[in-house]
């Protein structure tokens, strides 16, 4: 039996929503065991409250760490020190941050060049350096849909060049002779080289996804499963 992933999760309270937790837990489930739970903030603020229920509820453990100089959040740091503690002490597979704050870029950067995975949550506010900076990152601020507004998903994602261009590479890099790749390898292709998620367009699944978008032609066939084509490359 293959052993699970041990994974560490580290919560910046101040710029998360606590009520997204059930989503980020569940989440991780997909991935191994959540052997650290630890949330930061300043707990005698007012504004954490909204905490309360759920670190009892998922068993986190809540860091205290007071505001040493006003418009100073000192738990910022205190979450980076512990991470590192864990990189070095801990036999950690995945790190998981859960903020919308730019600052912990380096933080990322540093933990993949360990060979740990990173997997980030946040809002869409998050700045895109921090995003594209984890290995997968997944907003918390919209819900997961199967079916969405078809016409704005294509039209957002048609605009978005560096998307197109991203799943354009990832079907030519597993392509057969005639144009088709399988959708297996167009995902872990996409998922070794962006932190890219179909699911922070509104698509539960890949599939759905490149249905969506009029610039691919999909098949479902018994032999090859889900298969993806460029238009561009159609005979």
């Amino acid at each position: 039996m293959q052993e699970k992933q041990k994974i560490a999760v580290f919560i910046d309270a101040d710029n998360a929503p606590a009520a997204k937790m059930d989503l980020v837990i569940s989440e991780l489930a997909k991935y191994g065991v959540v052997n650290i739970r630890r949330a930061y903030g300043n707990w005698t603020k007012s504004t954490l409250k909204s905490w309360e229920a759920i670190l009892h509820e998922y068993a986190i453990e809540p860091i205290q760490q007071f505001d040493m100089v006003k418009g100073k959040n000192a738990a910022d740091i205190k979450m980076v020190i512990q991470v590192m503690e864990a990189l070095y002490t801990k036999k950690i597979d995945v790190v998981c941050l859960v903020s919308s704050d730019c600052d912990f870029t380096p933080l990322v950067t540093h933990a993949l060049s360990e060979g740990k995975v990173v997997i980030g949550f946040g809002e869409r506010k998050a700045p895109m350096p921090f995003v594209n900076a984890c290995s997968k990152f997944l907003y918390l601020d919209e819900p997961v849909s199967e079916t969405p507004k078809k016409s704005s998903a294509k039209k957002n994602i048609k605009s978005d060049t560096k998307v197109i261009n991203l799943l354009r590479q990832a079907i030519e890099a597993n392509e057969d002779d005639d144009g088709w790749a399988r959708l297996g390898p167009i995902g872990s292709h996409i998922s070794n080289q962006a932190s890219f998620d179909q699911r922070n367009y509104g698509f539960a699944k890949l599939s759905s996804l490149f249905k969506a978008i009029d610039l691919f032609e999909t098949e479902k066939t018994e032999a090859n499963g889900f298969r993806v084509r460029d238009k561009r490359k159609k005979k």
